[in-house]
């Protein structure tokens, strides 16, 4: 599971009230992506959207396995999720951030989001880029990320979708 040894000298295992920021395990692989697909289903998309956006909402054993993937757990049940997927020298992409929908509007995308900057400096990141969906642009923007652009949604085809990049 990648190197967590350095996670709480980062401050990356925390608990904030009842919040506790960890690794992600590998027998959670199939739970986290069934987390990431009800929070994506939460903004109303429909089957047919959801049914092709099935293989950007799996969270990847590897991924597990490098250590790139963080839970949030409140009270010991998951309630959200994120990955990193290194993209070259200095940039790291923010692949997932998912929090369930009955969590959304509770500070947890903004502890996970600082705890996954935190990973990502650990991993050499000096830019974090964020593909986002519409409904999360805001979220991002108040997180400080800078929209640059668009960018194809890497699910659906013919689709744009904004591209943010957060200093690290």
């Amino acid at each position: 599971m990648g190197n967590p040894a350095f996670l709480p000298a980062l401050g990356l295992l925390r608990s904030r009230m009842t919040l506790t920021i960890r690794p992600a395990r590998l027998d959670e692989a199939q739970a986290l992506s069934e987390l990431c697909r009800r929070s994506k289903a939460h903004w109303g998309y429909d089957a047919g959207f959801m049914a092709l956006s099935e293989a950007s909402l799996t969270v990847r054993p590897a991924q597990i396995t490098a250590g790139h993937v963080l839970v949030a757990e409140r009270d010991g049940k998951t309630v959200a999720v994120a990955s990193l997927n290194p993209l070259g020298a200095h940039t790291i992409d923010l692949q997932h951030l998912f929090v369930e929908p009955d969590e959304i509007d509770h500070g947890i995308g903004r502890s996970l989001f600082s705890a996954a900057c935190e990973l990502a400096r650990a991993l050499g990141g000096k830019m974090l880029s964020i593909l986002s969906d519409p409904y999360a642009e805001a979220f991002y923007k108040q997180m400080g990320a800078t929209r640059i652009g668009d960018a194809p949604s890497d699910a659906v085809p013919d689709r744009m979708l904004p591209l943010l990049e957060f200093p690290l």
